[in-house]
């Protein structure tokens, strides 16, 4: 079914083929592509738009002795196919299989792990540098789109970058815009001239010459800015130092090739800027590109076909209470970075357009901006993952708790992930977010918990978070009241002997269901901070062991909160802490990784049972 692909299974063998073999290769692994995403899910629109540029690298560039990294890493399975591991692509985000991201770990061509955006022209200038330094003549090539590129730490990078004389090549691989036929045609005859060595020495002859005539010298760089300036979009890019190259086809594997080669022999910081196609040779990827970025299992001849679900999720929860609220206040305003569609903020972005703010894939903006709109009456509501919060800690600290202004966090995938792995897992919230002073923390237990606790934190006038988990609750009905509820307050949700188990969050449910076994005392604790210090005394006081139970890192978490509480009044009573364990958790279904943790109904009661007879 693929007879020139089952042949790769390494780029040395690509590199063996003739360059009229790499269009059937690319229409091979690009037709393997959809056959394998559509059995195991994972990202498809970004794959499918990177085929021909994955190919091409690996054709020109030396590699793994050359470096490729990949920014965010979620268009890297076509690599990973042709380096050696399309047998494991039926793995793929899967317990124990390979992932969706890069991995050091995983191969010697994953050269710098990956799962955030932004990172790649940093770490591949390190690269390059640490080459420099060896005195070895390997390149190292960033691959960055244009969503990462809005990232400040791409430009604090380009900045540097271009300040040296590093070899280092910045593919921007820009996939939001088209490239009429004329014009592409312009562009790639341009990009050619412009990589080639006789431009580069005529470039780097004429400097020389007019060195001795400082005016001349800069009327000709001007001149030479102007020219380029006028046909591509790389004046910028020049500033920081940067020879720009481009835009060109980034489905034309000819000029790919051709443009590579000749990049390959400059020396000093390259930048090509390619324009491609998400979803491109499918279809309904291209016409859905959205739909198609991160897709279940489905059946390629007919696409995605949606599902009735009888639950909501808490991310519709967050979704209809925002827009809600902002019915009956009109400071609030929205903020998401990047993430409009998984946070659900689509629907508050039709109706409130001029409250909705999407500013890129910047968290650390994303909060300060936030702040400047709190110091002036309005109420941000900033949506954002657990994971991405942590890129904006200072931000956090700084310019928002330590104003204590009134910015509320609608944290959504806290706690683990599944097939998203490590790089996504939202593990760390509770402990780096209870250490802060001024902020109060929440966890739901359910879905309707969690839209009165969104009420609660809006209400609030100071910094507040409401944090939940990824996908559906237990399927209790919500209420449309915007009501609060009491601040550090928790409920006892079921009486029984011997053991309290104080339940955070996510973990209210398995915790009764492990309690049935065990007649043990349960609570819903619902605040990390302001902890129930006065719920927690009178539980200590009535039993013989108290059992805290979180979906967080045990350091520094929710348990650590009771523990620190505990010590404070003086209270010597046992005290079991469950958790996730003190490690980064691969990829894996949800339900599977939280029983591994321990974390389900018996896991939670076996943990219980130990203690108690030990």
């Amino acid at each position: 079914m693929y007879p020139l692909l089952e042949t790769i299974n390494s780029p040395d063998d690509l590199r063996k083929l003739d360059r009229a073999q790499l269009p059937q290769l690319t229409d091979e692994l690009r037709a393997f592509l959809i056959e394998s995403v559509s059995k195991t899910g994972g990202h498809l629109s970004s794959n499918l738009g990177t085929v021909e540029l994955t190919v091409a690298l690996h054709y020109i560039y030396n590699t793994p002795e050359d470096r490729l990294v990949w920014d965010v890493g979620h268009q890297t399975y076509a690599h990973k196919i042709l380096t050696g591991r399309r047998a494991a692509m039926s793995g793929l985000r899967m317990a124990h299989g390979i992932s969706g991201f890069p991995k050091r770990n995983e191969s010697p061509y994953d050269a710098f792990g990956t799962g955030h955006s932004s990172t790649s022209i940093s770490a591949a200038l390190g690269m390059a540098v640490a080459a420099q330094l060896a005195g070895k003549e390997n390149r190292s090539v960033a691959i960055i789109g244009d969503g990462a590129m809005s990232g400040g730490m791409a430009f604090e990078a380009l900045n540097n970058a271009g300040a040296m004389d590093a070899n280092l090549l910045v593919i921007l691989n820009d996939n939001d815009m088209s490239i009429s036929r004329p014009v592409g045609a312009l562009n790639n005859y341009l990009a050619k001239l412009m990589s080639g060595r006789f431009y580069a020495a005529m470039r780097r002859s004429s400097e020389k010459m007019l060195k001795g005539m400082p005016p001349v010298l800069e009327f000709a760089k001007r001149a030479e800015e102007h020219v380029k300036g006028m046909v591509t979009p790389g004046t910028l890019f020049e500033e920081f130092g940067f020879n720009y190259i481009g835009p060109i086809d980034g489905h034309d594997l000819n000029v790919l090739v051709d443009t590579l080669s000749n990049i390959r022999q400059l020396e000093g910081p390259q930048f090509l800027h390619i324009v491609t196609q998400k979803g491109k040779g499918y279809p309904q990827a291209e016409d859905d590109c959205v739909l198609y970025h991160g897709v279940g299992k489905f059946d390629p001849s007919h696409g995605i076909t949606a599902k009735p679900s009888t639950k909501v999720t808490y991310t519709q929860v967050f979704g209809d209470w925002l827009c809600d609220m902002a019915e009956q206040d009109a400071r609030l305003v929205g903020i998401t970075p990047a993430m409009c569609e998984g946070s659900g903020l689509v629907e508050f972005a039709q109706k409130y357009p001029q409250r909705y703010f999407d500013v890129g894939i910047a968290e650390q903006h994303a909060l300060t901006f936030a702040a400047g709109l709190a110091c002036d009456g309005s109420k941000p509501v900033v949506a954002i993952y657990s994971t991405f919060l942590q890129r904006a800690y200072d931000q956090l600290i700084h310019d928002i708790a330590i104003q204590n202004l009134p910015v509320m966090f609608a944290i959504d995938r806290g706690g683990l992930v599944g097939a998203d792995g490590a790089t996504h897992a939202g593990s760390f919230d509770l402990s780096y977010l209870r250490c802060i002073p001024n902020m109060t923390v929440m966890a739901p237990s359910d879905e309707n918990e969690c839209r009165q606790m969104l009420s609660t934190a809006f209400h609030l006038d100071a910094p507040s978070a409401v944090r939940y988990p990824r996908g559906t609750g237990p399927g209790v009905s919500v209420q449309k009241s915007l009501q609060p509820i009491a601040v550090g307050k928790g409920e006892v949700r079921r009486q029984g002997k011997k053991v309290a188990i104080l339940a955070f969050g996510s973990m209210l449910a398995p915790a009764l269901q492990a309690a049935e076994q065990l007649d043990a005392t349960v609570a819903n604790m619902r605040f990390v901070k302001p902890l129930d210090e006065e719920l927690v005394l009178k539980l200590a006081g009535a039993h013989t062991l108290l059992v805290t139970v979180e979906e967080n890192t045990l350091q520094g978490g929710a348990g650590s909160a009771v523990a620190e509480c505990l010590a404070r009044h003086g209270i010597n009573v046992p005290v079991l802490h469950l958790g996730l364990p003190d490690e980064f958790l691969e990829q894996g279904d949800p339900a599977q990784m939280l029983s591994d943790c321990g974390l389900d109904a018996n896991g939670i009661a076996g943990s219980i049972g130990k203690k108690l007879a030990s």
